[in-house]
């Protein structure tokens, strides 16, 4: 298939759309070769941040057509992709495995493994945006009540990590990662964040090691109850005091850093899904309550809770909070949107004050009347270690754990999470390269050069 002519210096998309007939591998043939014109175009070109205006437009032209091909032919084909690549559902594949197995198996439906290790060479507002596409695939599988719950599952399973890590934390009781800390403290296990550079604030590493150390909880049987707390921090303002976490880091977004698997929808399917829907440790059992672990979580915040950091707080059990705390998700000012936070906050608060917290970037502050709301308890700073032993203790007996679970059947129904994650996917990442987010991060990027 021929992808362009050429006017002047700059090739002209030509390709025409194909026409899918509704057999697979027909289909699968043809969306082959249309994205193969697609990809012979952007390889005439030079990179982004080199392109002249008419090149862009170029470019724009041919990643725009491929893509609407893709959403057309996963109209069609989602659920017999996915089956395909799992074996009819007999394998249990995590988002990146999915994808890179998609991008094998149906050349152009999803980005290689080159072609996001290409992109991973540039900052976020110089990258194509193949993480759009894998948005676009998941969102598919994610649009299918039985592919959907399949990914689900798979996202619940223990990581290999944490496996291997397993027996030496029953041993000992302990386990060090590169931004978490987990210590089993009698009932307890208390999952401390160490991103002390960032406030605490989310990036790729931290959200790996978060998944790993709620995968440790949820499968040590000595381990009743998680606790979440921050650790101290290097930022002048809060030199040595804990942050609880400041959300995003928006330094790696503006850097290209964050990334839509392993962070913008694998932390909503990983480790925050898993503390709230439980770790799946026997999928073939029929019964829900077979099938998962699930344990009551504590959330302890000092200073701040803020974006990721509140949404955190929306699965969690019990939120304790020091006075002079306040809770935010500035996802209007930031410009993306907050994971799963429009979809519980307003179970926990009510629609007008979710709407004033995440359009209208309302804090709420440990003084303020909604407190109650979004916190179960305010404790001078100095009490925080003894509230959260007694909350340990309220929440470890063994009644516990079966009406927390049933009290998440009843407040989000499966379905129901996964058709909002649906339009999470494509929507987050949209936004993640949409131009007025692009230009804030490069603002605080400036600022924070300037002041180094």
């Amino acid at each position: 298939m021929t992808a362009a002519t050429t006017t002047g210096a700059v090739p002209v998309w030509t390709a025409p759309a194909p026409r899918f007939g509704g057999v697979l591998a027909d289909d699968a043939a043809a969306l082959e070769a249309y994205a193969a014109a697609g990809e012979e175009l952007l390889a005439r070109l030079p990179p982004k941040p080199h392109r002249s205006p008419a090149q862009h437009a170029a470019a724009e032209s041919a990643v725009g057509a491929c893509r609407a091909g893709r959403r057309a032919f996963l109209a069609l084909h989602a659920e017999a992709v996915y089956d395909e690549l799992t074996d009819g559902r007999t394998r249990h594949l995590r988002l990146t495995d999915l994808l890179y197995a998609a991008a094998d198996r149906f050349p152009g439906l999803a980005p290689t493994r080159t072609q996001m290790a290409a992109e991973g060479d540039w900052i976020q507002a110089e990258k194509e945006g193949r993480e759009i596409d894998q948005a676009v695939f998941c969102a598919a599988v994610l649009r299918s009540a039985s592919a959907g719950a399949h990914l689900i599952d798979a996202m619940l399973k223990p990581t290999p990590r944490a496996l291997e890590l397993l027996d030496g934390f029953r041993a000992t009781g302990r386990v060090e990662l590169d931004s978490v800390l987990v210590e089993r403290v009698g009932d307890a296990a208390h999952v401390t964040f160490r991103n002390a550079h960032c406030l605490n604030a989310e990036d790729n590493r931290l959200i790996a090691d978060l998944e790993t150390a709620v995968d440790l909880v949820l499968l040590d049987e000595g381990v009743r109850v998680g606790v979440l707390r921050g650790g101290t921090v290097d930022h002048p303002r809060y030199q040595g005091r804990r942050v609880f976490s400041a959300g995003i880091n928006l330094k790696d977004l503006r850097n290209g850093n964050i990334s839509f698997t392993d962070f913008l929808l694998g932390r909503e399917l990983g480790y925050i899904n898993k503390m709230y829907r439980g770790l799946l440790t026997a999928p073939e059992a029929e019964a829900w309550a077979d099938r998962t672990v699930q344990k009551p979580w504590i959330g302890a915040v000092d200073a701040f809770a803020i974006g990721g950091g509140m949404q955190l707080l929306l699965v969690l059990d019990r939120v304790i909070a020091e006075e002079g705390a306040y809770f935010s998700l500035p996802a209007a000012e930031e410009g993306i949107v907050p994971g799963a936070g429009n979809l519980r906050l307003a179970r926990l608060t009510g629609a007008r004050p979710a709407r004033q917290v995440i359009l209208g970037g309302r804090r709420i502050g440990t003084d303020e009347p909604g407190t109650h709301l979004v916190c179960d308890q305010v404790v001078p700073a100095g009490d925080m270690d003894e509230a959260v032993e007694t909350a340990v203790r309220e929440l470890s007996g063994p009644a516990v754990a079966a009406n927390r679970r049933m009290l998440s059947l009843s407040e989000e129904p499966l379905d129901l999470f996964r058709t909002y994650l649906a339009e999470f996917a494509v929507v987050q990442v949209a936004r993640s390269y949409s131009e007025d987010v692009l230009a804030k991060v490069e603002r605080r990027w400036q600022r924070s050069q300037a002041r180094d």
